[in-house]
């Protein structure tokens, strides 16, 4: 069986959309290293797949490495895990994390089932700009540090209560917690 899926992304540009069609019998990690290749992303990242339900609530998980086991899920990895293993009917969802540091992904969806089979996972449609695989943000732009960008952190509360322009990023960096006083 072939297996069609298209994969979209809430952030960035809007017409970004990757469609692949995949063996039934390929891996997890071969979608993995297609999904990265199709937007251009170092293989550098603990990124992993989730299925889900209609509501794109998380369910199993298919990581890239051995992890610990969870109580709820049996560990499985990209590379032993076969596409057919878990994917079973068209409409199937499940999320590509991409960026596991802020839980950045991208929404995928089983599309179709064809008969016929294939060599791995390809790449058959590519529009649109992916996001940046990694989300920098400064801690100290949101107190008016070298980014600059005074936004970041603070709501509209905050901002009518205090003058960001009145704490000193500066004054931040001495605070130390190696002597346990905190706790």
């Amino acid at each position: 069986m072939i297996f069609r899926f298209t994969f979209s992304c809430e952030e960035g540009d809007p017409a970004f959309r990757r469609v692949f069609e995949a063996d039934s019998d390929a891996t997890f990690l071969e979608l993995h290293e297609a999904i990265l290749k199709s937007v251009g992303y170092p293989d550098d990242q603990m990124t992993s797949f989730f299925l889900c339900n209609e509501d794109w609530e998380k369910g199993q998980e298919v990581t890239l490495v051995e992890m610990d086991k969870n109580f709820e899920y049996d560990n499985m990895v990209m590379s032993d895990t076969r596409l057919s293993d878990l994917i079973e009917e068209q409409g199937q969802r499940l999320i590509y994390v991409f960026d596991p540091m802020f839980e950045r992904y991208f929404f995928g969806s089983l599309k179709e089932i064809k008969a016929g089979t294939m060599n791995g996972v390809e790449c058959v449609e590519s529009k649109g700009k992916a996001p940046k695989q990694l989300k920098s943000e400064d801690p100290l732009a949101a107190v008016g540090g070298k980014g600059g960008n005074d936004d970041f952190m603070f709501d509209d509360e905050f901002k009518d209560e205090y003058d960001l322009g009145d704490i000193d990023a500066e004054g931040f960096q001495d605070l130390s917690f190696d002597d346990g006083t905190m706790f």
